[in-house]
C-alpha cells in the first residue's frame, strides 16, 4: 500500500483535532488542552480544537501547518511544522480569544509554558504532532511525513529543525533520535510534573 502525503485543508479539521489531542495526551490522562478547556469533555475539547485549527491568527495548531498521510483513501497520520517567529505563544493566546476562551493568560497553561520556555530560535522550523493511527504503526507513515516536511523546509531555506518531547516519552524520543535529532537541552518543572505526571520537557534539534 502506497502512502500519499498532502497539505491539510479546512475540511480536515476533525482529523487534525483528533491527532492533536492524541499527541498532547501521549498516554497521559490529562493534556495541556484539558487545562486550557477546563471542565470540557473529550467531545467538547475536540470541537474547540477544530476551531483552533482555523483561527485568523496562525497558531501552531493551524491547519496550514499540517501535512496529512493517507493510505487507500484513509487518513492515517499527521505532522505539523511551524515557524516559531509566526506561530508563537502570543499567536496561540490570540487564537484562544478568537474561539471564546477568556483569561487564557491566567491559566496554568501560561505558567507552565513560562517555566518550560526554551526560547526557540526563530530561524529554525519546529516539528510537532507527529502521529499515526493505531493499526498503521511501523508501515512508514511517520518516515514519509518527515521526509516531505524536511524537503519543504529546505525549499524555504531552513537548515535546522527542532522538536520538544516530554521527559519519559521514551518511544517518541527514540524515534526522533533515529531520524537524526539530538538532545540540546532539558527543563524540569514541578508544576509540569504535578499536572501531567512527567518531570518536564526535552528540546531536540536536527541539522539537515
Amino acid at each position: 500500500m502506497s502512502i500519499e502525503i498532502r497539505k491539510a485543508t479546512t475540511t480536515d479539521t476533525p482529523f487534525l483535532a483528533k491527532m492533536i489531542l492524541q499527541s498532547a495526551r501521549a498516554g497521559k490522562k490529562v493534556s495541556i488542552y484539558d487545562l486550557i478547556f477546563d471542565g470540557a469533555n473529550d467531545k467538547e475539547i475536540l470541537k474547540s480544537l477544530e476551531k483552533l485549527t482555523t483561527t485568523e491568527a496562525k497558531n501552531s495548531c493551524h491547519y496550514s501547518n499540517f501535512l496529512i498521510a493517507s493510505m487507500d483513501g484513509q487518513d492515517v497520520g499527521t505532522l505539523c511544522s511551524y515557524e516559531p517567529r509566526i506561530s508563537n505563544k502570543e499567536a496561540f493566546c490570540t487564537s484562544l480569544k478568537e474561539i471564546g476562551v477568556e483569561n487564557s493568560e491566567e491559566s496554568d497553561y501560561v505558567e507552565i509554558m513560562q517555566e518550560c520556555d526554551f526560547g526557540l530560535n526563530t530561524r529554525t522550523l519546529v516539528f510537532d504532532c507527529m502521529e499515526e493511527l493505531e493499526g498503521f504503526l511501523d508501515v512508514g507513515v511517520l518516515k514519509a511525513l518527515m521526509q516531505k516536511s524536511l524537503l519543504t523546509a529546505r525549499l524555504k531555506g531552513y537548515r535546522i529543525a527542532q522538536t520538544i518531547v516530554e521527559i519519559g516519552s521514551l518511544e517518541t524520543l527514540l524515534y526522533y533520535k533515529k531520524l537524526g535529532f539530538k538532545e540540546v537541552r532539558e527543563i524540569e518543572s514541578e508544576l509540569y510534573k504535578e499536572k501531567f505526571g512527567r518531570s518536564g520537557l526535552v528540546l531536540l534539534a536536527f541539522e539537515f
